[in-house]
């Protein structure tokens, strides 16, 4: 099926201190990384990414502007749903299937991507997550435990996540018209009252959010 990926980088990282995507992990910028495992994935025909022009040169300048396959920059919005709009906008008549990525999970790997492509097109949503395994706990406003909570059948999401193109825009319709404040599109699907498959993850694929994040990917890398 033909797939595009849209790959979210308009964050502020107002968490890291630091342009986490122009970061180097293990020398390479972390966007640029996470572009690298979509360009080499047989099953995305084209990718949208979501960033300043700013970020864009981290990408144009590795590789002289040429790519295997189709790319192209949108602006971000004020909000991530804003930015995933913006990038749907951008999206190319014909594709069959969307693939919305987070630019700050460089560690997803082609296999992953391809399962979670299959799955998209199998039933209609689907996205990559991993299972709760930590022990979890509820605490009151001053951060003292109060209760355990229960990690059956918890998962903790990842990206992508893959839907049905038609079944996409429909989810964010809904969700500009009833004005809810979404961080995935999990529950832009959840909106309309589509039940969405997950797959769980083959090999890490950590979110970099804070400066140990960097370490712990650089970590990986070394024993991939």
């Amino acid at each position: 099926m033909n797939t595009t990926a849209i790959i979210v980088a308009a964050g502020s990282s107002q968490r890291m201190g630091f342009d986490k995507l122009a970061a180097p992990l293990a020398g390479v910028p972390v966007l640029r990384r996470t572009l690298e495992a979509f360009l080499t994935s047989d099953c995305i025909a084209e990718i949208v990414v979501v960033c300043s022009a700013e970020r864009w040169k981290l990408l144009e300048n590795a590789t002289g502007g040429r790519f295997a396959k189709p790319v192209r920059r949108v602006d971000g919005g004020a909000t991530r749903q804003d930015s995933v709009a913006n990038g749907l906008a951008a999206v190319a008549a014909g594709a069959d299937l969307i693939a919305v990525h987070d630019g700050a999970r460089p560690l997803v790997s082609p296999l992953d991507i391809a399962r979670c492509v299959a799955a998209g097109g199998t039933f209609r949503a689907a996205s990559l997550a991993r299972r709760v395994s930590e022990t979890l706990k509820r605490a009151d406003g001053d951060d003292f435990c109060t209760q355990s909570v229960a990690r059956d059948d918890l998962w903790l999401m990842e990206t992508p996540q893959v839907f049905d193109a038609s079944l996409l825009h429909s989810a964010y319709a809904a969700v500009a018209a009833k004005r809810l404040e979404i961080t995935d599109e999990v529950s832009a699907m959840q909106a309309i009252g589509i039940h969405v498959k997950f797959i769980e993850a083959n090999q890490p694929n950590p979110k970099i959010t804070r400066p140990a994040d960097l370490v712990l990917a650089g970590a990986i890398l070394t024993i991939q």
